[in-house]
C-alpha cells in the first residue's frame, strides 16, 4: 500500500499552480499589443504594392472633403462682411422733433434685438445723394429737402437670419415715429441658400467617399484573412481566441488610417496652395487682397483622426465577419 501511495503523492506534489499577479496581466497585455501593431507594421511592407494602393485611395478620398470644407471655410470668411445686408433702414416721420427722434434712437438701441443703430439726418442724407447721384445742379432748385431721417438698425448675430431680420423689422416698424422700413431680405435669402447648398453638396460628398473608404479597407483586410486562413485555422486549435487573432488585422487598419491621413494632409496643402495662386490673380483683378487659409492644427487632427476611425472600422467590418467563420474541423 505504501508502495502505491508514493507515486501519487510524488505527482501531487510535483503538479504546482503558478498565480499571475493584475500588474504582471496588465503589463504583458500592453506587451502582446505592441508586438502586434508592429507585427501588422511589417506585414504592410511585405505587400508594399497592394498597402500603397488601400493607403492612396483612403488619403485622396479623404482630399476632395477636407479641399471643399477649406474653400467654405475661407469663402465664410470672405463673406462675413456682407451680413450687412440684414441691415434695416426705418424712415422716420418728417413732423417728429428732435427729442423724439432722440428718444426713439434710444429705445431701439435697448432692445437685445439690436446690436448698433446709427442716424442719418435728413441734410446728411441729402448732401450724400447729392455726392453719389449726379444730379447736384437739379437738386439745388428744390424748395426744402424731400429725404426723411433714416435709423439704419443692425441687428445682433442670432437676428441676421431672414426669418428673424423680418420679424425684427416688423416689429420697429409698427413704431409710431417709423412712416416705412425696409430690408434687402432676398440677398440675404439667396446667400444663405446658397451657403446650405454647397454645405449640403459637401456632406453627401464626405459621407460617399467614406463609405467607400470603408468598404475598401473591408476587403482589403478579408484578403489578408483569407491569405492566412490555414495559419488562423492552426492558432484557434491551439487556444487562440478570436479578439486575439482579430488583433493584428485591426492594428493593419489603424496603420492603413494613420498613413492615409499624411497623404490627405499633404494633398490637402498642395490643392490649396495651387487654388490660392488662381484665388490671388482673381483678387488682384479686383484690387483687393486675398488668400486662402489652409487647414488649422486642431482640423488637421481632426482630419487624422476621421481617416484612423475609417481605417479602424473597415477592418473591424471585415475581421467581425470573416475571422469567426473561420472554424477547424
Amino acid at each position: 500500500m505504501s508502495a502505491q501511495k508514493r507515486p501519487n503523492q510524488e505527482q501531487r506534489s510535483g503538479a504546482k499552480t503558478v498565480s499571475i499577479s493584475r500588474w504582471r496581466r496588465f503589463t504583458m497585455f500592453w506587451i502582446h499589443n505592441l508586438q502586434q501593431a508592429t507585427g501588422s507594421l511589417g506585414e504592410l511592407s511585405r505587400n508594399p504594392i497592394a498597402s500603397i494602393m488601400t493607403i492612396a485611395v483612403l488619403g485622396l478620398s479623404l482630399t476632395l472633403p477636407s479641399t471643399m470644407y477649406v474653400l467654405v471655410k475661407n469663402s465664410e470668411a470672405a463673406t462675413s462682411g456682407w451680413d450687412n445686408a440684414a441691415e434695416i433702414s426705418l424712415s422716420l416721420r418728417k413732423d417728429l422733433q428732435t427729442s423724439e427722434i432722440e428718444n426713439f434712437v434710444q429705445r431701439v438701441a435697448l432692445k437685445d434685438q439690436v446690436e448698433r443703430v446709427t442716424l442719418i439726418p435728413r441734410d446728411e442724407g441729402l448732401r450724400e445723394f447729392r455726392e453719389t447721384s449726379g444730379f447736384g445742379s437739379a437738386l439745388d432748385y428744390l424748395d426744402r429737402n424731400p429725404l426723411p431721417d433714416v435709423l439704419v438698425v443692425v441687428p445682433t448675430v442670432d437676428y441676421r437670419s431672414a426669418d428673424r431680420a423680418a420679424d425684427l423689422l416688423a416689429q420697429l416698424s409698427n413704431e409710431r415715429e417709423v412712416s416705412s422700413g425696409r430690408i434687402d431680405l432676398q440677398w440675404l435669402e439667396r446667400l444663405q441658400a446658397l451657403t446650405r447648398l454647397v454645405e449640403d453638396v459637401l456632406g453627401a460628398l464626405a459621407i460617399l467617399l467614406c463609405g467607400a473608404v470603408v468598404l475598401i479597407v473591408g476587403n482589403t483586410i478579408r484578403l489578408m484573412i483569407l491569405n492566412r486562413r490555414d495559419e488562423i485555422i492552426v492558432m484557434k486549435l491551439v487556444g487562440a481566441t478570436d479578439g486575439y487573432i482579430q488583433r493584428p488585422f485591426l492594428y493593419t487598419g489603424f496603420w492603413y488610417g494613420v498613413l492615409g491621413g499624411v497623404i490627405a494632409w499633404f494633398a490637402t496643402l498642395l490643392l490649396v496652395w495651387w487654388i490660392s495662386r488662381a484665388v490671388t490673380r482673381v483678387a488682384e483683378l479686383y484690387e483687393g487682397s486675398f488668400r486662402l487659409v489652409g487647414l488649422s492644427f486642431t482640423e488637421v487632427l481632426f482630419l487624422w483622426g476621421v481617416a484612423i476611425g475609417l481605417g479602424l472600422l473597415g477592418s473591424w467590418v471585415a475581421v467581425r465577419r470573416h475571422v469567426a467563420a473561420i472554424e477547424p474541423r
